[in-house]
Parts: structure tokens; C-alpha cells; sequence
């Protein structure tokens, strides 16, 4: 059975670099274009591009502008593919695309459908608080993450676990789930099992206005915001320092009970820093200074000349 494979950033490489491993028969490779990245905006590479590069550079590699165009269309008719398989590409997939592959298409999506359709099921299953998330394979149809779900596969939250940690188990999880469901391609188009239209969420891109930490809300609520950020784009608050105004990214935490006044400093010593909410108080574990790389909150105290001010303004 011939694929192709559609992924940009380290999720799916990941895929992919599995699917080289498991031999699977790939006709072509399609990825984002190169990108300008950080403050000098240098021409970037996407992760999938760059694991193809290493792994599989005999893999023709396209990456479209517009995957809706004629032009891209014609080439991936030509490859005569059997199935497509998509995980986290980036762009939204024509009709005519979807039809090209004889067995249609499937995208491997990080939520248990048809809870979180949308750009951002891990972080709000996070931000929300739930007990448990998972992956689910889909048949991909022209609306959003809609399709029948061929398989999928639980997993448990525990309180601390963060976006980067959450994404790399299921990232995990992920693989021998599309092994076992090209399995079952490779003998025709498997059922799969409608969703639910009257359990639907939507997980919305993250927008800059959601990242910024306001002490006078729930502890429980602004922990879960910083570990469904963390480590990107990372919840922020403002800190008054001796040396003015700045942004401090708050990437681990723990619940406390102690109280005080929202955003107040209740302990600043012996490398536990304690900041009070609505309800309650958060321990800082890890934060990353702005213009600084992410440390131990022992470490960021340790350049205090006192303690900070934090506040919403």
C-alpha cells in the first residue's frame, strides 16, 4: 500500500521517522515551507523536512504554498498513492484533494473526538483541567476534524503534567495506533464510527490575550494555564523588579493552600518562591526571565537582589 505522508512540525516528524522505521511503502513527503524563525527570522526548515533529509532524502519532498492549488493536485495524482495520512500539516485540505487516494484520507488528531476539533486539542485539554485526553485516527471529510473515527486511545492527566510532556505521550501513543490502522487499509477502507455531533468542542488556536497570568483568579485554573502553555508559548506575568518592569514566563508550578492577597509575594526565601490567588497559592517551579533561557525557580531567585512585585498591569 502506497502513502503519502502530510506533517510539519516535531509531532509528525516523529511519525514519519517511525513510519521509515516500520518500511512502509511512501510515495512522497508534503511539508510547509521553510519559514522565518526567531529574532534574526532566519529561513527555517520545518521538523519534517529536516527528518526527511535524514532519513529519508530518496523520498520526493513537496511543500506546496497553497496545497489546494492545480498544480499540486496534478502531482499528487500522478503518484497514484492509496492513502493519504496527515498529522499536524498545518493547512486545511480541499475536496479535490481528499479524493485523490482510492482509500481516502486520515489524520491522526490529539484529542478524543469529537471532543477539542480544532488547532489546539492539547493545550485545552490541559487549560480545562481534564482527567483524561487521548488520540484518535479519523477519516478526513471537507469540515473541521468531522470524519468517522477508525481508532483511538486513552490516556490519564495527572495534575502536573505539562503541554510538552502531554504531547510527547501521545505523540507515542500515537504510533502504534496508525500501525495497526494501515493494517487494516491494507485490505480495503475499515468502518469507522460517526461522532457524536451533540458532544462537539472546538479548540481554538491559542490567542496572545489567553497566555497572560491573572493572579485574582482560581490557583487551580492559572496552574492549569501554565501547564497547558509550557514550554510554548508559556503563560506570563509582569513582575516590578529593582530594575523595572518585565515579563516573567511561569513554565511549572504546584497548588498550595496557603493564602493572601491575589498576587502576593507570601514567601521569597531558602528557594521557594509562593505567589497568592483568588483562592489559595501557587508554588513556582521553573520560569524563564524575559531575554533568558528557562530555569529553576532556586536559580532566578538567586539573581534577585529582592523580591519581585507581580501584577496585572
Amino acid at each position: 500500500m502506497k502513502i503519502v505522508f502530510f506533517g510539519t512540525p516535531d509531532f509528525a516528524a516523529q511519525i514519519l521517522s517511525y513510519l521509515v522505521e516500520q518500511k512502509q511503502l511512501i510515495a512522497a513527503i508534503v511539508t510547509q515551507p521553510d519559514r522565518p524563525q526567531g529574532r534574526k527570522l532566519k529561513l527555517t526548515p520545518p521538523a519534517v523536512k529536516q527528518t526527511a533529509a535524514l532519513l529519508a532524502p530518496t523520498i520526493p519532498l513537496m511543500q506546496p504554498t497553497k496545497a489546494s492549488s492545480p498544480e499540486f493536485l496534478q502531482e499528487l495524482s500522478e503518484l497514484q498513492a492509496d492513502l493519504f495520512v496527515v498529522a499536524a500539516y498545518g493547512q486545511i485540505l480541499s475536496k479535490k484533494l481528499l479524493s485523490i487516494p482510492p482509500l481516502g484520507c486520515i489524520n491522526i488528531h490529539a484529542s478524543l473526538l469529537p471532543k477539542y476539533r480544532g488547532a489546539a486539542p492539547i493545550q485545552r485539554a490541559l487549560m480545562n483541567g481534564d482527567p483524561e485526553t487521548g488520540v484518535s485516527i479519523q477519516k478526513m471529510v471537507f469540515r473541521l476534524d468531522a470524519g468517522d473515527v477508525v481508532a483511538e486511545e486513552k490516556i490519564p492527566l495527572p495534575l502536573d503534567m505539562t503541554h510538552g510532556e502531554l504531547q510527547q505521550s501521545l505523540c507515542d501513543l500515537s504510533k502504534p495506533l496508525l500501525s495497526s490502522v494501515l493494517k487494516l487499509y491494507e485490505t480495503g477502507v475499515p468502518a469507522g464510527k460517526p461522532q457524536d455531533e451533540s458532544q462537539v468542542t472546538l479548540a481554538a488556536k491559542i490567542s496572545p490575550e489567553e497566555t497572560q497570568i491573572h493572579w485574582d483568579s482560581p490557583a487551580r485554573n492559572i496552574h492549569n494555564l501554565i501547564r497547558g502553555l509550557s514550554p510554548r508559548p508559556g503563560a506570563w506575568c509582569w513582575i516590578n523588579t529593582s530594575t523595572g518592569k518585565k515579563k516573567l514566563k511561569i513554565l511549572r508550578t504546584a497548588l498550595s493552600e496557603e493564602t493572601g492577597a491575589p498576587g502576593e509575594v507570601l514567601s521569597f526565601e531558602k528557594g521557594r518562591c509562593l505567589i497568592a490567588t483568588q483562592n489559595g497559592s501557587l508554588e513556582l517551579i521553573q520560569v524563564q526571565p524575559e531575554g533568558k533561557k528557562a530555569m529553576s525557580v532556586r536559580d532566578w531567585m538567586s539573581g534577585c537582589k529582592e523580591a519581585p512585585l507581580f501584577t496585572d498591569l
